[in-house]
C-alpha cells in the first residue's frame, strides 16, 4: 500500500532556514520511511526553468557587490553560487573562458565549479567587461565568495 507522505510545513521551514544560515544549497533528512529534500536553485537555473516546476526556497543571487569591497560605482562582483572548485578553462591547459579585458555577454560562460564530481558552468549575469578575476585556477571557493568583477 503506498502512504501520500504528510506535509510538515514547519519542518520544510527549519530546513529552509538552515540552508539560509549555513549558505548550503541543499539538505536532505530521513526518518524511516520518509526522506525529505530542500535545494535551493542559482538564479540563472531558475530563469531557465519552466514555470511548472516549483522552487524549494528562494536563492541567493548568483551575483552582487561584495560587502565592504573596494568596488566602483559601476563595478560589479560576481559571486559564487555554490562551494565547490573553481576551473578558469574547460580543461587543463586550455585557453582561460575569460580574462581581465575580455568583453562578456549575458550568459556566457564565465568558468566551471565543480562540486561534488559535477562540472557547474558559471554563466555572466549581465554582460560587460572583465575587471579583475580574483581566484586562481582550481582555487577552493565559498558560496558567495566573490570571484571576478565586472564593469
Amino acid at each position: 500500500m503506498n502512504q501520500k507522505f504528510p506535509l510538515d510545513e514547519e519542518a520544510l521551514r527549519r530546513l529552509a532556514s538552515i540552508l539560509e544560515d549555513t549558505g548550503l544549497t541543499e539538505i536532505e533528512v530521513e526518518a524511516g520511511d520518509h526522506r525529505m529534500r530542500v535545494a535551493k536553485t542559482p538564479v540563472a537555473a531558475q530563469q531557465a526553468m519552466p514555470a511548472s516546476i516549483p522552487v524549494a526556497a528562494p536563492a541567493a543571487p548568483a551575483a552582487a557587490a561584495a560587502p565592504g569591497s573596494d568596488l566602483a560605482e559601476n563595478e560589479f562582483a560576481v559571486t559564487s553560487p555554490m562551494v565547490g572548485t573553481a576551473y578558469m578553462a574547460p580543461e587543463p591547459g586550455a585557453k582561460p573562458f575569460v580574462q581581465p579585458g575580455d568583453s562578456v555577454s549575458e550568459g556566457q560562460t564565465l568558468m566551471i565549479i565543480e562540486a561534488m564530481k559535477v562540472m557547474n558552468a558559471l554563466p555572466a549575469p549581465r554582460a560587460g567587461r572583465v575587471v579583475r578575476v580574483l581566484i586562481q585556477d582550481g582555487e577552493p571557493v565559498e558560496f558567495g565568495e566573490p570571484l571576478l568583477i565586472l564593469e
